[in-house]
This record gives C-alpha cells, sequence and structure tokens, in this order.
C-alpha cells in the first residue's frame, strides 16, 4: 500500500484519462487523486516519473456527482443534480493543485443522471431527460444551438468510444455519434438493454452487457453484446455464467474480457463472436442485490488485468499474453471500486 486516504461517504473511481489521476466522486463533487506516477512524451520516447500518490485539494464542485467521460485530451464531468456539465484539459499531466485548469462549462435542459462529452473543441454531445426518464442525445456546437439529436434510446446509459464513434446504450439497442451523424443499432429482443460499453481505441468493436427481462429487479445475464460501429451490426455471445455491471474489460489487442460469476475472465473474440478462452481467477460468486455493495471487479492496464476478490480480501494479477494468474495481493480491506492509471 502507498497511500491510505479517508474519505466521507460511498465514493467511485474514475479516470481522469491523463495517465496520472483519478477522479473521486464523493459528497460535494469529483476530487483529483493523483497516483504519483506519468510519463511525459518527449520526440520519440518518453520520459516517465514516480512521487507520492495523494488526493489532491482540486474538486469540480457538483451537486450529485456523475459519470465522468475522458475523450480528446480533455475530460467532462457530469453533474446529475444540475445538469451541468464541465470540461478541463489534461493533455498536460502536471500536478492539478498547481496548474488549476480552466474549466469550460455548459447545462442540459434538465437534470437528469446522464452525461457529457466534448467530441472536438467546436461540439459537445450530451444526453436528454428528466427526472423520471431519459431517452436519446443531443450533439450541439459551442453556442448551445443543436446540431444533430435523436430520441431514439429509452433509458440511455453508458458510453464508451470506438476509435472517434461515441457509443451509447438504450433499453433497445446503442446509439452510434460520429459528429454530426447518429446511428441506432437494433435489439434483437424488443427490450434489449445495454447500459454498460467497454471500447477499444482501435478496435471498431464494443463490448457490451445485454438484459433482456424488463421485469427482473436483478437480472443476472448470461449473453454480452458485441457491435459492429462500421456497419451498426449487434450480436449475442452466450456465456457459461452470469456478470455484473463490474465485469468487462477489453485486452491491448482488443478482445473482450468478461469477469463471470464462475470465477474465470472469459476472453470474447469480438470478430467472431464467441468465447475464446477461459482462465479461472477467483471463487464462483453471486452478484449482490445492491449495486453499491462489493463484488469481483475487472480493471485493466497495460497488458495486465486486475480482478478484486472481496470474500478473500484480495487483489488477482493475469497477464494478458500467457492468461496465466501471475500474482495475488492480500489487502487490508475488502475492496469494492477499482481503477488505476498507465503511468
Amino acid at each position: 500500500m502507498l497511500a491510505d486516504e479517508p474519505v466521507d461517504g460511498f465514493t467511485r473511481l474514475s479516470p481522469a484519462g491523463d495517465g496520472r489521476h483519478l477522479f473521486v466522486s464523493g459528497p460535494g463533487g469529483f476530487t483529483a487523486l493523483d497516483l504519483g506516477s506519468w510519463t511525459e512524451a518527449h520526440g520519440d520516447h518518453g520520459h516517465s516519473y514516480a512521487g507520492t500518490p495523494r488526493l489532491t485539494t482540486y474538486t469540480v464542485e457538483a451537486e450529485a456527482p456523475g459519470h465522468v467521460v475522458p475523450h480528446a485530451g480533455g475530460v467532462t464531468l457530469f453533474d446529475d443534480g444540475t445538469g451541468r456539465y464541465q470540461t478541463l484539459d489534461l493533455e498536460d499531466r502536471g500536478d492539478l493543485d498547481d496548474r488549476r485548469p480552466r474549466l469550460r462549462s455548459g447545462a442540459v435542459p434538465r437534470a437528469h443522471h446522464g452525461l457529457a462529452v466534448e467530441l472536438d473543441a467546436r461540439t459537445v454531445l450530451h444526453t436528454v431527460g428528466d427526472e423520471r426518464s431519459r431517452d436519446g442525445v443531443r450533439v450541439v456546437d459551442a453556442s448551445g444551438a443543436v446540431l444533430t439529436e435523436s430520441r431514439d434510446c429509452p433509458g440511455i446509459h453508458g458510453e464508451t468510444f470506438a476509435g472517434e464513434v461515441a457509443v451509447l446504450g438504450c433499453e433497445d439497442g446503442v446509439l452510434l455519434v460520429e459528429q454530426d451523424r447518429i446511428r441506432k443499432v437494433d435489439s434483437p429482443d424488443r427490450y434489449g438493454r445495454i447500459g454498460n460499453q467497454a471500447g477499444h481505441e482501435r478496435s471498431a468493436y464494443v463490448l457490451g452487457d445485454y438484459k433482456s427481462d424488463p421485469e427482473a429487479e436483478l437480472e443476472r445475464p448470461t449473453r454480452v453484446s458485441v457491435v459492429d460501429t462500421r456497419d451498426a451490426s449487434l450480436r449475442l455471445v452466450d456465456l457459461p455464467a452470469s456478470y455484473s455491471f463490474r465485469s468487462l474489460g477489453r485486452t491491448p489487442g482488443g478482445d473482450g474480457l468478461v469477469l463471470g460469476t464462475d470465477g474465470a475472465l472469459h476472453v470474447i473474440d469480438v470478430r467472431g463472436a464467441q468465447v475464446r478462452r477461459s482462465v479461472p481467477v477467483t471463487q464462483p460468486w453471486r452478484e449482490p442485490t445492491d449495486w453499491q455493495e462489493p463484488r469481483p471487479t475487472l480493471f485493466v492496464a497495460g497488458d495486465r488485468a486486475y480482478v478484486t476478490e472481496p470474500a478473500g480480501q484480495e487483489l488477482h494479477v493475469v497477464d494478458l499474453g500467457t492468461l496465466e494468474v501471475v500474482a495475488t495481493h492480500a489487502l487490508p480491506q475488502t475492496p469494492n471500486e477499482l481503477s488505476g492509471t498507465a503511468g
């Protein structure tokens, strides 16, 4: 353990996208956590640095901090309580306490559990909804004028990128957003909810969860979705076990990863839409009903997959090249959220 930073309330961790910081979402807003290692580009190589991890004093205020979306050298922080979103540039990997970058702000018409992201310096994508429902997305320019929109995405939730294509989940498929072009990909079921996605910057394929029972209090799905953003197609992959919203990841080469309740890490061939290989990592587990309760969680950094096992207070490390568990670390507390940076 390199640092122990007490914080109040239930907190969430989100990469800032600069290879150095995470944002800790908690009471009062988003506070930057400096993980203490980073690399600065220098011509055809990089210079790497290491310091002491610490919770900074840099906080972006929010009434109900929600999604954190890094993209194109910036990161956008969304306040579910007010509908305000704020973007800061993070191409410079300097200390946020010292830099205090200037924020660019905007707001959605009505507050909701949503998200926003700058597609480039001139356009912003944001979800559309209110306290009762969410049903679409808009792309607006710097003045707030609507460039394009779609209201064909009931229950819109979650986002990722396949290169420059933004992918957002719906209760009946996904939306693909690329600048001023929006395409809908329909689920094969009337209710086929995709709310959590894992993209890859060099892959046209997006891995997503898939739920098909609208009446379930907590559905434990055994299928995942694979969307090809080139032809707007969607295929389903059957798994030997269920999984949770903290189970999805990608390998460095673009294959999908799903941490199953059977304790195995399943590798998904996204091109062929099939399970390619499975490696045992944890003991079998069952997803808790309360989403805030700990459950085994997957996080990928570089060529390593990190998997928590709350029941044993352990962290397992999987080499994604050999698909072998190469280390197991005892943890001083029960792990819940898990995140990191490449340093």
